[in-house]
C-alpha cells in the first residue's frame, strides 16, 4: 500500500533502449521538402499563366492581425496562420469551442469529455498527456487578442470559460513560431476568437438548434442570437449570445450542460483611431464523460452492456463532509457537475499618432469561478481486493453487504478473516452484481473530486507602432496579474454497481472486534446513498492561494527589403513572480466517532490531525526571440522560412504540489524551453490554393517527479527529471473550388514525434530513497500525439439546396511515453445537409458521426485497482500481453456517438 502515494499515482518501469532515429528523420523531412519544392515549381508556371485572372479562391489572401506585430495578408506574412469564418464555423456542431480547431493543420484536439477538459497542442508541443486539464500549457486561447485566462493549473484552464457562438466572426489559429515573442506563455501556438462587431446598418441572426444524441436519443436544445448596428454617427454596438440545455450524448440521468453566456461591445470610431469596450458574462455548467469498460484492444469496443451511448456518472445526489481548513461542511451535488463563471470587462484601443506612429492597447480585467461537483475516475475493483476496504476505512473482519442504496436488496455478500500476516484475507459468499460476465466479482469505485477556483486578472498589453520607409518597427510591453484561490481534495468515493447509469451502493460490516473496529455490530462504512467518507489522509484538503504576476518588454522589426523580400524578426524578455502559501490537512479516522460521536457510522469519522502551512516566493525570467525571411515570387507563389526559440514559465501546479514542509526546499521550477524551424510554401492559382509547411520542434525541460513514502510515516520527494521531446513534420492546408457551387478543404499533418530524452524514476522495492534508480525511455513515441491527422470537407451547392461531408482521420496514438499500448487509429464522418428558404432563412442538418464509429481517444489501464491507481506508465509490456491474451477488460473514453440536429436561421 506504501508506493502509490504520488500525485499522479505513477510508479517506475523498466528500461527501455534508446532509439537511434537521426536518419530516418533526415530522410522523412528531405523527403516532404523535395515533394513541396517540386509541386510549388508546378505551381509557379501555372500562377505566371493565370495571374491576371480573377482569383476565386480568397482565404490566402485574407489580412491578419495575430502573431504578427502589423495587420498584413497570409501571402505576405512569414506566418503558419489558419483563418476559420463564421460561415465555415456556423455550419458545424462542434463539441466545444476547441472542437473547430480540428479543422487547422498540425492542431491535435482531444474533445472526447465533452465541452471542457478538452486537450489542445500544436506540432508536438505537448506533455503527451491524455488529460484535457494539463493541456493548455504551451498555447494561448485568446478572445479578441488577450487570453482567455493568465494561468492554468490541474481543473483550471481557458475552456472553461470559452464558447464558441453566434458572436464569432472568425478563428485565426497561428502555430508555433511568432507565438512566442506576440503572446504569453504561447510557443505552441495562438488561437484567437474574434468577435463580431456592429456595422452601419442593423442586422443580426437568430439560430434555433434542436437535436437527438446517443441511443437514448437525448434531447439538445439551443438558441444563439446576435445583433448589431449603428448607435450614432461614428459609434456601433453588438451584443449576442446562446442558452444551450443538452441532456448529453452520453445520459446520465440529469442534463450534461446546461447555462450560456452574453457578450457585447460598443466601438467609437474617430478619425485617428477607434476605441472598442467588451463585456462578457458566462454562467454554464458542464460535465464531462466518464471512461467506460471495453473490450478488445486492437479493435476496442465498449463491455458487454455498454455502447458509446453509456455512462458511469453517478446518479443526482447530495454529499455533504466536513471542511476541515474553514469550519462547517463541503457541500457537493453530482448534479451540479462544474459550475462556470466568467466575468470580463475590457476595451481595445487603436490610435493613429501621426508621422507614421500607431498605438494600440488592450485590456481586460475578469473575475473567474469554477466549482466542480463530479466524479473525478472510476475505477474497476474486486469484491475480495483489500485496496477497496482500505480506501472506504473498512479493514476488520467479519460480514460485508453490499445492497442496492434504493431498495435495499443485497447484492453481495463477503466473509473477512485474517489472514497470514495478520491482514484480511475475503471470501465472496454471494454475488448478484451486474455486469459479472465483464470481470467476475466487480463493482466501481468513483472518487468525488471536490474542486472550488477564485481567479481574479487583469491583462494589459501596450504596442507602438512606427512605419519608416519600408520598414515597420513595433515595441512594447504586457503585463498580466493573476490572484488564484483553489480548495481541493476528495470529498468521498461512491460505490456503484458496473453498469449503464450505475446504482449507487451501500456497504456495511457486520461483527469484529480487531484492527480498526474495537466492539462488535453493525458498522455502515457509507451512509444512506452509497457515499464513503475517503479514509484518513486520503481524504485530506488543499488549500492553494498563490499570486502570479508576469511582466514582458518586446521589439519587432519587419522590413520590406524590395517588394518580393521582407524580413520579420523580434525579441520577448519576460520576467515571472509567483508566490503563495499552501494548506494541508493530515486526517485520520477517529476511533470515537467523528463528527456524529457514533464509531459505527465510518462515512464521517475523518477527523483532523494538524494542518501545515509552506510558504513560497519564486522569480523566473525567460528570453525569446523569432527570425524569419518571406520571398513573393509574384502575387500567386511564396515562400519562407523561420526559426523560432522560445520560453514560458510552468503551471501552477509545479507550485501547488509543494505543499509539505518536508518538501517545499525542493521547489526549483525551470522554465521550458521550445525551439522551432519551419518553412512554409503558399500558392495560389483562379480555383485552389495551397499552404504547406514543414516544421521541426524541440520542447525542453518537461519534469517529471514522485512524491513517495519513506517508511516513517511520511513522504519524500524525488528529484525533478527533465526531458525533451522533439517532432519533425509537415502541415498541408488546401482550398479547391474548382466551380462556384463546388469546394473542398482539407488540411493534412505528417509529423513523427520522438521522445528525445526520458527518464522516469523506479521507485523500487523498499519504502525511501535508497533502491530508487533513473530509468530511461529516450527514443520512443511521444504519448497521445498522432502521426497523421486530417481533415477533408468537400462542399456542393445546387440551386437553394447544399451540403458537405467532413472526413476526420486520426492516426495511432501511443498510450504512454514508454509505448506498451496504442490506441488504434479511426475515421469520422459528419455529415450536414442545407436548404435556403429565400436571403434570410435558412435550414440545416447536421449528422455527427454518422456511422457511429467507436473512436477511442484516452484509456485507463486494466488491473487491480492499486495497478489503475499507478497509472499507464505502469502498464509493462508483460502485462499487456496477459491482457491481451486474456481479454482483461479496461476503460477508455471515445468521440460522441451518432447524434443529429436540425438548425433554423434567420439573417436579417
Amino acid at each position: 500500500m506504501s508506493r502509490w502515494y504520488s500525485p499522479m499515482w505513477r510508479n517506475g518501469l523498466k528500461s527501455m533502449a534508446q532509439i537511434n532515429d537521426k536518419n530516418m528523420k533526415t530522410t522523412f523531412l528531405n523527403t516532404k521538402i523535395t515533394v513541396a519544392v517540386l509541386f510549388l515549381a508546378a505551381l509557379n508556371v501555372t500562377a505566371q499563366k493565370k495571374e491576371a485572372d480573377t482569383v476565386k479562391t480568397k482565404d490566402i489572401d485574407e489580412v491578419i492581425m495575430t502573431g504578427v506585430f502589423d495587420k498584413r495578408t497570409r501571402m505576405n506574412a512569414p506566418v503558419a496562420i489558419s483563418v476559420l469564418k463564421s460561415d465555415v464555423i456556423e455550419k458545424q456542431v462542434p463539441n466545444s469551442a476547441a472542437d473547430l480547431l480540428k479543422n487547422v493543420p498540425g492542431v491535435y484536439v482531444n474533445s472526447s469529455l465533452g465541452e471542457i477538459r478538452n486537450n489542445v497542442s500544436s506540432r508536438g508541443i505537448s506533455a503527451g498527456s491524455s488529460d484535457g486539464t494539463f493541456a493548455y500549457e504551451y498555447i494561448s486561447m485568446q478572445e479578441d487578442g488577450l487570453p482567455v485566462t493568465n494561468t492554468t493549473y490541474y481543473n483550471y484552464g481557458p475552456d472553461f470559460f470559452l464558447r464558441a457562438d453566434a458572436t464569432i466572426s472568425q478563428i485565426d489559429a497561428v502555430r508555433g513560431g511568432p507565438a512566442s515573442i506576440t503572446a504569453a506563455n504561447a510557443p505552441g501556438g495562438i488561437f484567437n476568437y474574434i468577435s463580431k462587431t456592429g456595422g452601419n446598418k442593423f442586422g443580426g441572426e437568430i439560430r434555433a438548434k434542436y437535436g437527438v444524441q446517443g441511443a437514448d436519443n437525448s434531447g439538445y436544445h439551443r438558441i444563439d442570437a446576435n445583433f448589431g448596428g449603428p448607435l450614432r454617427d461614428n459609434w456601433f454596438y453588438n451584443i449576442g449570445g446562446f442558452y444551450r440545455y443538452d441532456l448529453g450524448g452520453r445520459y446520465a440521468g440529469y442534463p450534461f450542460n446546461n447555462g450560456g453566456q452574453v457578450k457585447a461591445n460598443i466601438v467609437k470610431k474617430y478619425s485617428k483611431g477607434s476605441l472598442k469596450v467588451f463585456l462578457k458574462y458566462l454562467d454554464d455548467k458542464n460535465g464531462y464523460a466518464q471512461l467506460i469498460p471495453t473490450r478488445n484492444y486492437t479493435n476496442p469496443e465498449p463491455a458487454e452492456g455498454f455502447s458509446s451511448s453509456s455512462s458511469l456518472l453517478i446518479p443526482k445526489l447530495q454529499y455533504n463532509s466536513p471542511d476541515f481548513i474553514h469550519g462547517g461542511n463541503i457541500d457537493y451535488n453530482s448534479g451540479r457537475l462544474v459550475s462556470n463563471k466568467y466575468r470580463s470587462v475590457g476595451l481595445n484601443w487603436d490610435h493613429n499618432l501621426g508621422n507614421g506612429w500607431k498605438l494600440f492597447l488592450a485590456s481586460k480585467y475578469s473575475d473567474n469561478d469554477v466549482v466542480q461537483n463530479s466524479v473525478g475516475n472510476s475505477f474497476l475493483t474486486s469484491l475480495d481486493d483489500m485496496t477497496s476496504y482500505f480506501l472506504v476505512g473498512g479493514l476488520g473482519v467479519g460480514t460485508y453487504s453490499f445492497k442496492d442504496a434504493l431498495t435495499g436488496q443485497e447484492l453481495a455478500s463477503v466473509n473477512a478473516a485474517l489472514g497470514a500476516g495478520g491482514l484480511p484475507v475475503y471470501q465472496i459468499t454471494k454475488n448478484q452484481l451486474p455486469g459479472q460476465s465483464i470481470q467476475n466479482n466487480s463493482f466501481v469505485m468513483s472518487a468525488l473530486n471536490f474542486y472550488e477556483n477564485k481567479v481574479k486578472e487583469s491583462m494589459n498589453q501596450l504596442t507602438i507602432n512606427k512605419k519608416w520607409n519600408h520598414m515597420n518597427f513595433s515595441f512594447g510591453g504586457y503585463y498580466g496579474y493573476s490572484d488564484v484561490w483553489r480548495f481541493s481534495g476528495i470529498n468521498g468515493i461512491g460505490l456503484t454497481t458496473l453498469e449503464n447509469r450505475p446504482r449507487m451502493m451501500t456497504l456495511s460490516l457486520t461483527g469484529v472486534t480487531t484492527l480498526d473496529f474495537t466492539k462488535p455490530g453493525v458498522y455502515q462504512l457509507t451512509n444512506n446513498d452509497g457515499f464513503a467518507q475517503a479514509a484518513g489522509s486520503t481524504g485530506d484538503l488543499l488549500e492553494f492561494k498563490a499570486k502570479q504576476q508576469q511582466g514582458a518588454v518586446f521589439f519587432g522589426h519587419t522590413w520590406d527589403i524590395t517588394d518580393h523580400l521582407t524580413l520579420d524578426w523580434g525579441i520577448r524578455y519576460e520576467k515571472v513572480w509567483i508566490k503563495g502559501d499552501n494548506t494541508r490537512t493530515y486526517l485520520f479516522s477517529d476511533k470515537n466517532g467523528g463528527t456524529d460521536s457514533s464509531i459505527y457510522t465510518l462515512y464521517n469519522n475523518n477527523a483532523l490531525t494538524k494542518l501545515t502551512n509552506v510558504v513560497y516566493s519564486r522569480q523566473l525570467e525567460n528570453f525569446s526571440y523569432s527570425a524569419a525571411v518571406n520571398y513573393k515570387f509574384n502575387n500567386n507563389l511564396a515562400i519562407y522560412a523561420r526559426y523560432s526559440k522560445g520560453s514560458k514559465s510552468p503551471d501552477l501546479d509545479m507550485f501547488f504540489a509543494a505543499n509539505r514542509p518536508e518538501t517545499i526546499g525542493l521547489l526549483d521550477p525551470q522554465s521550458r524551453k521550445t525551439q522551432q524551424i519551419e518553412m512554409g510554401f503558399k500558392a495560389k492559382t483562379t480555383y485552389f490554393d495551397a499552404f504547406v509547411t514543414p516544421f521541426y520542434s524541440l520542447l525542453s525541460n518537461v519534469p517529471y517527479s514522485f512524491l513517495a513514502d519513506d517508511g516513517k510515516g511520511g513522504f519524500y520527494t524525488t528529484p525533478s527529471l527533465y526531458n525533451k521531446n522533439e517532432t519533425y513534420g509537415i502541415e498541408l492546408e488546401t482550398n479547391i473550388r474548382p466551380t462556384d457551387n463546388f469546394s473542398v478543404r482539407a488540411v493534412l499533418t505528417l509529423q513523427d514525434p520522438k521522445v528525445k530524452e526520458g527518464y522516469l524514476w523506479n521507485l523500487g522495492s523498499a519504502p525511501g530513497p535508497s533502491d530508487d534508480t533513473v530509468l530511461s525511455y529516450s527514443g520512443t513515441t511521444i504519448a497521445y500525439t498522432p502521426k497523421i491527422m486530417a481533415n477533408i470537407t468537400p462542399n456542393l451547392k445546387v440551386g437553394k439546396a447544399f451540403g458537405f461531408v467532413t472526413w476526420n482521420y486520426m492516426g495511432k496514438r501511443e498510450g504512454s511515453n514508454t509505448n506498451v499500448y496504442k490506441l488504434p487509429g479511426f475515421s469520422q464522418f459528419d455529415l450536414g445537409l442545407g436548404y435556403n428558404l429565400n436571403e434570410n432563412i435558412s435550414m440545416l442538418i447536421n449528422v455527427n458521426n454518422v456511422f457511429n464509429k467507436y473512436g477511442v481517444m484516452s484509456y485507463q489501464r486494466p488491473g487491480t485497482l492499486q495497478q489503475q491507481l499507478a497509472g499507464f506508465e505502469n502498464f509493462t509490456q508483460a502485462e499487456y500481453a496477459s491482457a491481451v491474451a486474456n481479454n482483461t477488460p479496461y476503460f477508455t473514453i471515445a468521440i460522441p456517438p451518432t447524434s443529429g440536429y436540425f438548425t433554423v436561421t434567420y439573417k436579417f
